[in-house]
């Protein structure tokens, strides 16, 4: 398992793992789908490319908990993981460092992803505000508030390394009701759970629908494009990561950035990540976020910046954040933040108004996703299902059998492609400068 963690960012234990299968040749199978069903009636949604078809009839409430049981490190696997730092040196790179499967969180890295549109509503919202300053204080509040949602358990487990050309997809209904400017609604705090309202007529919900893509290898480079095509907004992100060993602890560099589109605006919203860091590694490992991110939105002339702070050596609290919002042409403070990422956080307003949210309370709108029957072969929990189920019974020697198979597919598909002096192609994103792009944003449809 490798050092690749954007999941050290939201689990911890980042995207560890040397078990990228290198572009499987296997059929389409999403459009052999819909082309069985293309004489039934009700409605197809055309998303992510021409050649394939997303049946919204098949989206089911996702009814996983991945849930993590808080054990630490055991005896037995506390000796493993001495023997492994034994052979490592103070600011190691741990890109090809291999780890042991029982830290494995029984999920994909790609799916993580999603875990930040766990509160769609606040994310709708920011296309909601009335004014410049409004929409990039609710970007900012939505951005707080997005991190928590990602660990599930207090200990820090790493999600499956993305193998090249894994893609995960999947969506959500937002009621239409729920999404308002956050800063003049508590609506999202203290609304009913989303996921009991599912069954409402669907003209009464915004449809947001996201999709994730391993693009790259050597670096380990993962996308991701979130669109709402009646609210004209969409997210387009890339990131791969730079990991150390630093002692007892795991340092992860976020490289890449986001931008957040908000086309009847006119406006884009730059971000950047924060590091990450896996503290206790021997003991109960858990994650802090450190680092100063930015926000910019060059037609406004609004920034932010958010400032993660990790816990001095001596006393201090964790999980501490701080943030500011600023009108730059006039060099005016029209928001403070300040409190716990993954606790409750104060917001406070240039016109003496404050609001406090808690994190822990937020209603969690439950994504809709495919069964594995109706999913392609790459895509996330299909191919990671065998060792999902493995993980669950509790069988940690069939676990990595299933990842070794994983892994030699892996080894052979990459010494094809190296033998042909073939280079690999993204399904849905495509390279641009030092970035990525989707292939069929919004702006491109409207």
């Amino acid at each position: 398992a490798n050092f690749c963690g954007w999941c050290w960012l939201i689990c911890s234990m980042g995207s560890l793992g040397n078990n990228e299968i290198l572009g499987c040749k296997f059929f389409d199978y999403i459009t052999q789908l819909s082309l069985k069903k293309k004489k039934r009636s009700g409605r197809l949604a055309k998303w992510h490319s021409a050649s394939e078809l997303i049946l919204v009839e098949d989206e089911a409430t996702d009814t996983e908990d991945n849930e993590e049981e808080d054990l630490g490190v055991m005896e037995d696997q506390r000796s493993v993981i001495l023997h492994l730092i034994s052979q490592l040196k103070l600011g190691m790179d741990l890109t090809r460092v291999v780890l042991p499967t029982f830290i494995l969180e029984k999920r994909s890295l790609l799916e993580m992803y999603a875990n930040f549109m766990a509160h769609p509503d606040l994310f709708l919202s920011i296309a909601a505000g009335a004014t410049p300053e409004e929409r990039i204080i609710c970007f900012v509040e939505y951005y707080l508030t997005a991190f928590h949602e990602g660990r599930k358990g207090a200990v820090a487990k790493k999600p499956y390394n993305p193998i090249i050309g894994e893609t995960f997809h999947c969506s959500w209904d937002v009621p239409k009701d729920k999404v308002k400017p956050f800063r003049t609604s508590g609506a999202s705090a203290v609304s009913k759970d989303p996921t009991k309202e599912s069954g409402q007529d669907q003209s009464a919900c915004y449809k947001l629908r996201f999709v994730a893509e391993q693009v790259s290898h050597h670096p380990p480079v993962s996308c991701f494009y979130c669109e709402c095509k009646e609210k004209k907004m969409c997210v387009n992100a890339h990131v791969w990561t730079k990991s150390k060993f630093m002692g007892m602890s795991i340092g992860v560099s976020m490289v890449g950035e986001g931008v957040l589109y908000l086309l009847e605006h006119e406006e884009e919203y730059v971000f950047t990540l924060p590091s990450a860091y896996a503290r206790s590694i021997l003991t109960i490992p858990w994650v802090e976020l450190g680092g100063k991110v930015n926000i910019n939105c060059a037609r406004t002339g609004y920034s932010a910046t958010v400032t993660f702070h990790t816990k001095p050596f001596y006393g201090g609290k964790v999980h501490r954040v701080t943030a500011e919002v600023k009108h730059n042409p006039t060099n005016t403070i029209v928001c403070k933040a300040q409190g716990e990422w993954n606790g409750t956080l104060e917001f406070t307003y240039s016109n003496g108004e404050t609001k406090v949210i808690d994190t822990s309370k937020l209603p969690v709108t439950k994504k809709k996703i495919r069964p594995i029957a109706k999913q392609g072969p790459l895509e996330s929990r299909h191919l990671w299902q065998h060792v999902t189920n493995s993980l669950k019974e509790g069988n940690i020697d069939a676990a990595t059998e299933h990842k070794h198979h994983l892994e030699e597919r892996q080894r052979a598909e990459e010494r094809q492609r190296a033998a042909l002096t073939t280079l690999w192609k993204p399904k849905y994103f495509a390279k641009e400068g030092d970035g990525w792009q989707y292939l069929n944003p919004l702006w491109k449809s409207l």
